[in-house]
């Protein structure tokens, strides 16, 4: 040590060790500052890593919402369509409905114009009637004459059915009917009552008896098919008022390529879908009665219509007949045996077919084992004078 020099204050000594000390504070907080901003960034990239994936749930839900707002529109727009084709279906069923019930109507008034029992004969023997697709030729000869009322009853077709019922008779077990071609055969078998039939090893005693018959009816049925006039039926049923309906099936049938002409009268029915078109021109109905559809354009949309011929029938000469049958006789008392009902009705045909035995040629033989059948009797029109 130099002890020449002057030696240091302590004054001095202490100040320099405080400023140490504060330096060394200051390197503390730096590093503490340090390790906060260090957690800050984690914190804050923590933040951030947690931000987007809430960005991305948030993407993800947005997309699940779009696709279930697609799905519910598509839904709805089915419920739509469905809706829409359920109100269709309802409003056909309705419309064949309604056509249904004015066709009833319309069968109920026709019959209420015919009694009862003429109504279901008719109707049975009407059904006997076809009008087969290859016409066969007929001769023809002059009958009559008829003042025509007017010049439209050359356009229409006019029928005539002479109409005589079959009248049922109710055969019954163990009974046989014989129909001769002569009458004083059966009336002969009858007067002399009981005849004695053999049938292989054993003989039966027969009563031969006259038919009694119920009463029967004929009549004329006039029928008359217009030539100038068709019914149109299932016109659709639009809200618009009826003169445009009637003025667009005047329209659809007046067009000539369709076959068609001049309309004369449009009469239309609201309620029962249908209308009646009468033509000026000749064969102009018969052309749409042979198509029996016909194609129907309004409000943008197309229908098909029914077309079909105006008829008119009516009935005349109506008279009530007790019906005899002079050529047949009843067979009764045949007991139970063993042959079969073919092998009876053939011994019982040779036994009255030999003049022997009173008998002659039988026309129509019919005869029952067991049950009960019916046999139907019709005017004898070889008989009449």
């Amino acid at each position: 040590m130099d002890l020449t020099s002057q030696p240091c204050s302590l004054k001095d000594d202490t100040t320099n060790m405080k400023d140490t000390n504060h330096s060394g504070t200051q390197i503390d907080e730096v590093n503490n500052l340090k390790e906060e901003l260090e957690k800050s960034k984690e914190r804050l990239e923590k933040a951030q890593k947690e931000k987007d994936e809430l960005l991305l749930l948030k993407l993800s839900a947005d997309e699940e919402r779009k696709k279930a707002e697609d799905e519910l529109r598509k839904l709805m727009d089915s419920e739509e369509e469905l809706c829409k084709e359920s109100i269709i279906n309802k409003e056909n069923q309705e419309r064949n409905l309604n056509v249904v019930k004015q066709q009833n109507i319309e069968l109920q008034r026709e019959i209420q114009k015919l009694k009862d029992d003429l109504a279901a004969k008719s109707l049975k023997l009407s059904q006997e009637f076809r009008i087969k697709r290859v016409i066969p030729k007929k001769k023809m000869k002059f009958t009559g004459m008829e003042n025509a009322e007017n010049d439209d009853a050359f356009l229409n077709t006019c029928c005539l059915f002479h109409i005589a019922a079959k009248i049922p008779f109710r055969l019954q077990q163990r009974q046989a009917l014989l129909a001769f071609e002569e009458e004083d055969v059966a009336q002969k078998l009858i007067r002399r009552g009981k005849h004695t039939v053999s049938l292989d090893d054993e003989k039966i005693d027969l009563k031969a008896m006259p038919i009694t018959l119920e009463t029967g009816v004929t009549f004329e049925l006039h029928v008359t098919i217009s030539g100038e006039k068709i019914n149109v039926s299932e016109i659709p049923d639009e809200p618009i008022p009826d003169a445009w309906i009637r003025d667009k099936l005047e329209l659809n049938f007046y067009k000539s390529k369709q076959g068609g002409g001049e309309v004369k009268n449009v009469s239309y029915d609201r309620k029962s879908h249908t209308a009646i078109i009468t033509f000026l021109g000749p064969g102009v109905a018969d052309n749409f009665v042979r198509r029996t559809t016909y194609p129907f354009c309004i409000s943008e949309k197309c229908f098909m219509l029914t077309i079909s011929p105006v008829i008119e029938k009516h009935l005349e000469k109506f008279q009530v007949f007790s019906g005899i049958s002079k050529r047949t006789i009843l067979l009764s008392g045949t007991h139970k045996v063993e042959e079969d009902e073919e092998s009876i009705q053939d011994m019982i045909e040779i036994h009255f077919q030999k003049p022997s035995n009173d008998g002659g040629e039988i026309e129509n033989i019919k005869y029952v084992a067991t049950g009960t059948k019916l046999a139907y009797f019709e005017e004898d029109t070889e008989n009449v004078a």
